[in-house]
């Protein structure tokens, strides 16, 4: 009955709500106030983590003690969805694994991501062979459960359903990687959409068709044809990822309620300014739209 009402009666306080929290907001650049890409949504006490680039596991903890958010203590961490496999979006797979074991997770890690998945994690998993047996039979005493990571390989569609959360896989173009996703999540009061690493596609704009929130990465047209050194960037750019330009038109047709730019990508040397990015856009954007810092929650 208490499910109902708050079905009915999402505004008040005791009812579950649902918020995108994130944990990394950068690129491949060691920027210090920016993390690599990951992110979270939060439904009923419970988190749902969306990549886990460099710096995921303290993050999620900063999140949990800074924001409230207890379900992002790192041994509370229990499902992961992988956009692709990218370094820059994977590097803190090892550390979201054994890190929030070794402070208490006592469940295996469920792993959602795309075909080449299983292969990463049984190498992670044999590289801290060693460590893995220190922890549990030395003077440690971990337990045995918690370091290691059930895989599931998945394809386009629906991934995941867990009681009123449902998980959607949506297929995105990222250069020349075989598969790559984004991702449509669906609580009872919020549909969030999360692109990923990807150049234009009409599935992003379809799944949010109207969606709360529209995580999207971007670069700034402001500069790509400066680096001599890179002659092929612009053309790394535009089949890998999503221009201003591009992600406007994109944004006018899914309509959000609110558009989150993140892993803003890097297209000449020295600092982006956020600003920049955001006036492309608006040139032809007309909502929402912010520029996402890590430990940001919506």
């Amino acid at each position: 009955m208490f499910r109902f009402l708050c079905l009915l009666l999402l505004a008040l306080p005791l009812c579950a709500e649902t918020h995108l929290v994130l944990l990394g907001t950068g690129n491949p650049r060691q920027l210090p106030e920016r993390s690599g890409p990951a992110s979270a949504v939060v439904y009923n006490n419970f988190a749902y983590l969306f990549d886990a680039g460099p710096g995921v596991v303290r993050r999620a903890a900063a999140a949990a003690t800074q924001r409230n958010i207890p379900a992002l203590a790192p041994a509370q961490l229990r499902r992961l969805f992988l956009t692709h496999l990218h370094s820059d979006h994977t590097l803190g797979l090892p550390d979201l694994i054994f890190s929030s074991w070794t402070v208490g997770r006592r469940e295996p890690l469920d792993i959602y991501g795309p075909p080449g998945t299983r292969a990463m994690v049984e190498h992670i998993e044999a590289a801290w062979k060693e460590d893995i047996d220190i922890r549990t039979h030395g003077l440690e005493h971990a337990n045995d459960a918690g370091y290691h990571a059930i895989v599931h390989e998945i394809a386009p569609g629906y991934v995941y359903r867990e009681g009123l959360v449902t998980i959607t896989a949506v297929p995105v173009h990222h250069g020349s990687w075989a598969h790559a996703y984004g991702y449509r999540i669906e609580t009872p009061d919020r549909v969030i959409v999360i692109s990923g690493d990807t150049s234009p596609v009409a599935s992003l704009s379809e799944a949010c068709n109207g969606c709360d929130i529209l995580l999207h990465e971007v670069y700034p047209l402001d500069g790509i044809d400066q680096d001599a050194h890179r002659e092929d960037w612009p053309k790394y750019m535009k089949q890998f990822h999503t221009s201003t330009e591009e992600l406007a038109e994109i944004a006018t047709k899914a309509h959000p309620k609110l558009l989150v730019l993140y892993h803003v990508s890097i297209t000449r040397p020295g600092p982006q300014d956020p600003a920049v990015v955001l006036d492309e856009i608006r040139k032809t954007y007309k909502g929402a739209v912010v520029m996402g810092n890590d430990l940001d929650v919506y």
